[in-house]
C-alpha cells in the first residue's frame, strides 16, 4: 500500500493506494464514478456511486502542485475495461477547510464511449447518523434551510444478505434552466454529537446538478454531480481521443460547532475563487427604481424626484429598472431585445437622465434581460433560428420569448454590441442582468443531448460575462434571475452581487435576508430596503436592518416619507457606511440557527477577530424576549448601532455568553456592536 499525503494547515487528506485502487483514507469509495450506456452499476440503484467504471479505475500517477495561494493535487486513473482516463483535481485556498473538486475523462479506447454520469468528487468517511441539510428555494421564498436525519431516507434495514447495500439516497436535483430553482446548489452533512460538518456546493449556472447523500460500508458518504441522465437525460458521446470536464463543486469541512464552521469556510473560499473587483472592498449603496417603487414604469418625470431622494440619502448607484425600453402603453414583458430607450417615457432622450444621476453624485445603471428575445421583437427574426434554443430543429419559447444560445457568434455579437452602447458609450456603471423564462431540458443541434446542449450554453455564457468584465473591469454587474432563481457561485465567482428575492412583504424578506449568507457572501448579497409611506417606523427600521449585513438595495417611495421615516433611512444608510469597511472579512453564523420560515425571532451574525454585528429580528408570534448565545465572546462591549433610539433593552451576561434581547415591538429589529474589550474596532 502506497499513501499519498495532501493539503495545509487548514485541511489534510490522505490517499490509499492499494493493489491500484485509489481510496481517500476512511473512504471506500472511488474518487470517480462515471456511467456509460454499455457500462452501468455493479449494484442496480438510481445512485451515482456503485458504477461499473468506478470500480475499475486504476492509479496511473498523480502530481502536486502549488498555485498562488492555493494547494493542488491531481491523481491520474484509468479503466482497462471502457478505456476511460479520469483527471480528479483537488484545489484547496492555504489554511481554508474547502476543497474544489473537478474531472476529465479522456476516451482512451477504440470505440466511442456515450458518458450518462460523471461525479466531479465523491468521497465516504462522513459520519454515519449524521443529519442532512438542504435548501428549497423558490420565488419569494429563497434560503429555506431543512434538516433531518439521513436514516429517514436510508434506514437500517438489518438485512441477512452480507453484501446488503441501499438501493436509495438522499437525492437533491437541480430542475430547467435556473440553477436554483426549487433547491440551492448546495447541501450539508452534520453530526450533533460532535458537531463535526460537511456543507458542499455545486459550481454550475445551469439547472442541471444533482448530489446525494447517504451511508455506504458503515460512514456516511456524499457524491456530487453536474447533469446526469436519470435527472436530465443528459448524454455525452465521446470519441477516441474526446475529454469531457465536469462542472466544479466544493466541500467545505468544520471539525466542531455544527454547519455555522462549515458556512464560515465556505464563505472564506468563495472569497479566494472569484474574480477580484473593487466592489468587493467598496459596497457602495444603491437605489433601484423597481421594488414597491415604480415596478416597470419608469419616466422622466417619476425618475428625477427618486434622483434627488436617493442622492439625500446616500446612494451612491442609481439603477433604471425594467421598463426603460419600451414606449408607454407598450408591455415591458414582451419588448426586450433591442434595448434601444423609449421616447415616449423619456422626451428629452434616457441620456439626460443618466446625466442628472451622475450631477448627484451617483453612478447610473439599467436592467438588463440579456439571454431573451421577445417572440414579437425585430431580432427574433432577423438573428438566425441557430442563435435560439432548439429541440428538433424547432426554436424554444417560454412566456414570449425565445432564449438565446450563447455558442452562437450571433448571439454573442449581439450582447457585445448591447453592452458597448449601454456602458461604453453612454457610460452606465452598473448592469443588472436578469433571467425570466424557463425553456426546458435545454437544447440540440444534431445528435447533443438537450441537457449537453444546455450546458455548453451555460458555460459560453459564464465565458460572456468574463468577456464583458475583461473589457470593462470597474463594471459592477448584478446577478438575478426572478429574484434568486440563480444563486449559484460559477455566476458569484464572476459578478458582483446576487439577487437574494423579489419578495415585497417585508416581514417574509427577513428570514431570506438572515439565511442568504450561507450562499452568498455578505458583501454580494442585494437585499431589498423599500420604506413606504404606510409603513410605521417599527417597519422602516425592518425594511432597513433587513440589508445592514448585506448589501443596501434601497428602494419604495421615499420622496412622499414622513420627515421621521426619511430620518430613519438616512440613518440606516450613514450606519451602514461605518461599518461596511468589516463585511468583506466577516463570516456569518446563526446563534438562533438557521432561520425558519415562520419563525418569530431569527437573528443573524457576522463576525471579525474582534467585531461582531449581530441583527435580531421579532415577528409576530412568541414571547417579547429572547436569549441569544454567542460562545466566542466574552468581555465585551454592547453598542446599538441601528436604530438608535430603538425601543430594545439588552443585557450581556459574560459568564455565560449570552445576550437577553427584548423587542417589545412585532415585527421589529435592531442591530448591535459588540466589540471585544481592549480590541481597535
Amino acid at each position: 500500500m502506497t499513501t499519498i499525503r495532501w493539503g495545509h494547515e487548514g485541511l489534510t487528506w490522505e490517499f490509499d493506494v492499494t493493489d491500484g485502487k485509489v481510496r481517500r483514507r476512511g473512504s471506500s469509495l472511488p474518487l470517480v464514478e462515471v456511467t456509460a450506456a454499455n457500462h452501468g452499476r455493479h449494484w442496480s440503484s438510481n445512485r451515482l456511486v456503485d458504477t461499473v467504471i468506478g470500480a475499475g479505475l486504476r492509479y496511473r500517477t498523480h502530481r502536486e502542485l502549488s498555485e498562488k495561494d492555493f494547494q493542488v493535487l491531481v491523481i491520474e486513473l484509468h479503466d482497462e475495461d471502457s478505456g476511460l482516463t479520469a483527471e480528479v483535481t483537488y484545489r484547496s485556498p492555504d489554511g481554508v477547510p474547502v476543497v474544489r473538486g473537478e474531472v476529465v475523462v479522456r476516451n482512451e479506447g477504440s470505440a466511442p464511449l456515450r458518458l450518462e454520469s460523471v461525479t466531479s468528487l465523491v468521497t465516504g468517511g462522513l459520519p454515519a447518523g449524521a443529519d442532512v441539510l438542504w435548501a428549497e428555494n423558490d420565488w419569494n421564498a429563497e434560503c429555506r434551510w431543512r434538516r433531518q436525519p439521513v436514516r429517514l431516507s436510508s434506514p437500517d434495514r438489518n438485512g441477512r444478505l452480507a453484501d446488503y447495500r441501499h438501493k436509495s439516497a438522499f437525492t437533491v436535483a437541480g430542475r430547467g434552466v435556473w440553477s436554483s430553482c426549487g433547491h440551492l446548489p448546495m447541501g450539508g452533512l452534520t453530526d450533533s454529537a460532535t458537531g463535526e460538518s460537511w456543507v458542499w456546493q455545486i459550481e454550475h449556472n445551469g439547472g442541471g446538478w444533482s448530489w446525494e447523500c447517504g451511508e455506504l460500508d458503515g460512514t456516511g458518504y456524499v457524491a456530487l454531480s453536474g447533469p446526469v441522465d436519470l435527472q436530465h437525460g443528459w448524454n455525452r458521446v465521446l470519441a477516441p481521443g474526446e475529454e469531457f470536464r465536469t462542472v466544479p463543486v466544493a466541500l467545505a469541512f468544520s471539525a466542531e460547532g455544527g454547519p455555522d464552521g462549515a458556512f464560515a469556510a465556505l464563505t472564506r473560499y468563495r472569497r479566494a475563487t472569484r474574480r477580484p473587483h473593487p466592489d468587493h472592498e467598496g459596497l457602495p449603496v444603491i437605489f433601484n427604481d423597481y421594488m414597491n417603487c415604480l415596478m416597470g414604469d419608469p419616466t422622466t418625470a417619476k425618475l428625477l424626484p427618486l434622483i434627488d431622494a436617493a442622492a439625500d440619502a446616500g446612494a451612491e448607484y442609481f439603477v433604471i429598472d425594467a421598463g426603460w425600453y419600451a414606449e408607454e402603453g407598450e408591455s415591458w414583458w414582451g419588448t426586450v431585445g433591442a434595448w434601444q430607450p423609449s421616447r415616449s417615457r423619456f422626451p428629452g432622450g434616457l441620456p439626460d437622465v443618466l446625466t442628472r444621476i451622475r450631477e448627484r453624485g451617483m453612478v447610473p445603471g439599467l436592467w438588463l434581460e440579456p439571454e431573451v428575445i421577445g417572440v414579437d421583437s425585430p431580432l427574433a427574426r432577423s438573428l438566425p433560428d441557430e442563435a435560439f434554443f432548439r429541440r428538433d430543429g424547432v426554436r424554444v419559447s417560454d412566456c414570449g420569448r425565445h432564449q438565446l444560445d450563447l455558442r452562437h457568434p450571433a448571439a454573442r455579437a449581439h450582447l457585445d454590441e448591447v453592452v458597448d452602447r449601454l456602458v461604453g458609450d453612454w457610460g452606465v456603471g452598473y448592469l443588472k442582468l436578469d433571467y425570466n423564462i424557463n425553456p426546458g431540458s435545454g437544447t440540440s443541434t444534431g445528435s447533443e443531448s438537450p441537457a449537453d446542449g444546455l450546458l455548453g450554453h451555460n458555460r459560453a455564457h459564464l465565458d460572456w460575462l468574463d468577456g464583458v468584465l475583461d473589457r470593462y473591469p470597474d463594471l459592477v454587474v448584478e446577478n438575478c434571475a426572478s429574484g434568486g432563481m440563480r444563486i449559484d457561485h460559477a455566476s458569484l465567482s464572476r459578478l458582483q452581487l446576487q439577487s437574494t428575492s423579489d419578495q415585497q412583504n417585508l416581514d417574509r424578506y427577513v428570514p431570506i435576508a438572515a439565511s442568504s449568507p450561507t450562499a452568498i457572501t455578505p458583501e454580494q448579497g442585494a437585499v431589498w430596503s423599500y420604506p413606504l409611506p404606510e409603513h410605521s417606523l417599527d417597519e422602516v427600521a425592518v425594511t432597513m436592518a433587513n440589508a445592514l449585513l448585506g448589501r443596501i438595495h434601497l428602494s419604495g417611495n421615499i420622496p412622499d416619507l414622513a420627515p421621521e421615516a426619511r430620518a430613519l433611512v438616512h440613518e440606516a444608510v450613514a450606519v451602514y457606511k461605518s461599518i461596511r469597511a468589516d463585511l468583506p472579512r466577516a463570516v456569518p453564523f446563526w446563534p438562533l440557527g438557521l432561520p425558519g420560515w415562520e419563525d418569530p425571532w431569527i437573528a443573524l451574525a457576522l463576525c471579525t477577530s474582534s467585531t461582531t454585528y449581530l441583527t435580531v429580528w421579532r415577528r409576530p408570534g412568541g414571547e417579547d424576549t429572547v436569549v441569544v448565545r454567542l460562545p466566542h465572546l466574552s468581555d465585551v462591549d454592547l453598542q446599538v448601532l441601528y436604530p438608535a433610539d430603538s425601543a430594545a433593552t439588552a443585557w450581556w451576561r459574560m459568564d455565560t455568553a449570552e445576550l437577553t434581547v427584548t423587542l417589545p415591538a412585532a415585527p421589529s429589529a435592531v442591530v448591535y456592536r459588540l466589540t471585544t474589550r481592549g480590541a481597535d474596532r
